[in-house]
């Protein structure tokens, strides 16, 4: 007599199941709410600023006006102080001239920090594993722009840009003991 294999085939359909299920796992995005949609496009709006000749509407008009635009920062001059003179070992005359003027001008002096950037985060690897906390792998990429545009007098004397064009991280983290990883064990005696 034979014995029904269905024990069997429940086992592999289980199998293939939770390891074609990668795409159930959980993603995240955050992005920064601007007008420009990547590196490249705040780059180029950031380089179409020229020191010593664009004044504070052209900004406006370009898309830089902190009160229309989010995530611009508006600085003061005490703020600037804090970036061009992080501590005792850098002193006012080491700065570029323009930056020297504006800050010894001090309410003259305002500046806008330009914050932007997108990271998205996706889960992969094996979902029974993920589920149960016995291993967790991500996976974030993105990009992040960083600007700083210093004025005097409604006219742009400094800019410059930082950032990163490509992130990439991938992290791994394993738990041998899944679920009970992390139980503490004052918490069990109702310490």
């Amino acid at each position: 007599m034979k014995k029904p294999a269905v024990v069997p085939a429940l086992l592999c359909l289980t199998l293939l199941i939770l390891n074609g299920c990668a795409s159930m796992l959980p993603s995240a995005q955050q992005r920064t709410e601007a007008r420009w949609h990547s590196y490249e496009e705040a780059r180029f709006a950031f380089d179409a600023i020229q020191s010593g000749s664009t004044s504070k509407a052209q900004l406006a008009d370009m898309g830089f006006d902190p009160f229309k635009v989010p995530n611009i920062k508006l600085l003061n001059y005490l703020e600037l102080m804090r970036i061009f003179l992080p501590n005792d070992s850098i002193r006012l005359a080491d700065l570029h001239p323009d930056i020297q003027s504006c800050l010894s001008a001090r309410n003259e002096c305002l500046g806008y920090e330009v914050l932007l950037g997108n990271n998205a985060k996706q889960r992969f690897g094996n979902l029974f594993l993920d589920l149960f906390n016995f291993r967790r792998q991500t996976r974030s990429s993105g990009w992040q722009f960083r600007g700083l545009i210093v004025l005097r007098k409604d006219q742009v004397i400094y800019k410059v840009e930082s950032g990163q064009p490509n992130t990439l991280e991938f992290e791994d983290k394993k738990n041998p003991l899944g679920p009970i990883q992390d139980i503490s064990f004052p918490s069990l005696m109702g310490y």
